[in-house]
């Protein structure tokens, strides 16, 4: 039993065996997520990343992964996975700078700094752990972080552990970016030995909108300053040629630092940084995240060459891709749905009240369409929604589909 000794919680000698300390110190905690609707449950999906899947034995138009280009049981990405379990084996079996540098992770790096045309690239495991590795080997004490609101958890995270001060700014939000920028170099000055870097999701993974990079980048030549760009939810799916959100505004420049992940466009898993040789060499030498990693295994490495390929050789999947979103979008704001404007293949249908949402999201899964609710914390209170994610895959009869659960749905519960 929990007592207070001096101010403090201590627990009963009898009492004092892991499962007892874990249950009494953690359970009311998960009580209070579930009397305010934030308990969480994970689902299991059955079979490949399809249009269609197995969730809990039933078969469900799948409407939530970020397999935007449909390339996770792509042929071709299985054929050079397979071929390169065969002939590599199905692990490095060690760190980059010990053992695990093989020719396929080398390949792999010059082949995406080759497709975001920039001079050099770095892999690393998870795109967690590219955004952690970068932003703390780039910034530290007394550096300033300038950083979107709505950036990514991973992006949140890696600012904190850099230790250098941090200024948020309204979301897209230019004016407010020169605003903290004219103060900080008045405190300042041109400090050399200050960094400032302003960093933003290219795509934000929420609300489907896209950042203002012309602007952000006229700011940063003005200053001086460094741009990080998250381009995870980005790459493969924007610009003439899918190389993302730089290429969608016809951007290129010397102060542009590119991150992105192989596990949403390109079907594949792990993350990477592009951008000037002397930044890659940089991280190579100081990044936590990549020196103390185990390596990817070579067929995922094959499985992102081959998705690289595939993008570069066959555009007609992102033009169908954009079909089925227009498609999409088109039909539900003709049924009178909120979706933030959305500029993307994400498509966030904004009910508000959490427990509604997760209403719709039980009554569509019960209709067959797998979209799970999307509640604070994860977006702020009063904007739960439907996070919609479309895939190149989808056809057109199961977008029509789709749009009619909601309709019906949607009314029945007085959403629209």
């Amino acid at each position: 039993m929990l007592q207070k000794v001096n101010n403090t919680v201590s627990l009963d000698q009898e009492d004092l065996t892991m499962s007892s300390i874990l249950d009494q110190l953690l359970k009311p905690k998960i009580d209070s997520l579930k009397e305010i609707g934030l308990y969480r449950s994970i689902r299991s999906i059955t079979g490949p990343v399809e249009p269609t899947v197995i969730v809990d034995g039933k078969e469900v138009i799948l409407l939530s992964s970020n397999n935007y280009l449909g390339f996770a049981n792509h042929p071709e990405l299985k054929r050079a996975a397979m071929s390169a379990i065969k002939e590599l084996g199905t692990g490095s079996g060690g760190s980059r700078l010990i053992s695990g540098n093989l020719d396929i992770h080398q390949e792999l790096e010059s082949r995406i700094a080759e497709f975001k045309q920039c001079e050099a690239g770095i892999i690393f495991s998870t795109g967690y752990m590219t955004n952690v590795g970068l932003i703390t080997s780039l910034v530290g004490k007394g550096d300033l972080i300038i950083s979107d609101e709505l950036n990514h958890t991973s992006i949140i995270d890696g600012c904190r552990l850099s230790k250098a001060d941090i200024k948020i700014f309204p979301h897209k939000d230019i004016e407010s970016i020169m605003d903290i920028l004219i103060e900080d170099i008045k405190l300042f000055n041109y400090n050399t030995n200050r960094k400032r870097v302003i960093i933003t999701d290219g795509v934000f993974s929420m609300d489907g909108d896209i950042a203002p990079l012309s602007g952000i980048i006229k700011l940063a030549e003005e200053y001086n300053v460094i741009v990080i760009v998250d381009d995870a939810h980005g790459t493969g799916v924007l610009g003439e040629n899918g190389r993302g959100t730089a290429e969608h505004f016809g951007l290129k420049s010397e102060n542009l630092i590119l991150m992105g992940t192989f596990s949403k466009a390109l079907g594949s898993l792990g993350g990477y940084v592009v951008g000037p040789s002397i930044l890659i060499d940089y991280l190579r030498n100081t990044s936590r995240s990549f020196i103390y990693s185990t390596s990817q295994p070579p067929s995922i490495c094959a499985s992102s060459i081959a998705a690289i390929n595939l993008i570069e050789r066959e555009p007609n999947i992102r033009k169908t891709l954009w079909d089925r979103v227009n498609r999409f979008k088109k039909g539900l704001l003709e049924l009178g749905f909120d979706i933030m404007g959305s500029e993307t293949q994400i498509v966030p249908i904004i009910i508000g009240d959490s427990h509604l949402t997760m209403e719709f999201a039980k009554a569509i899964i019960r209709s067959g369409v797998y979209a799970p609710g999307i509640r604070p914390p994860t977006v702020p209170e009063g904007v739960s929604r439907i996070r919609v994610s479309l895939m190149a895959s989808h056809t057109n009869e199961q977008i029509d589909k789709v749009l009619t659960i909601f309709a019906r749905e949607g009314q029945r519960l007085n959403i629209i």
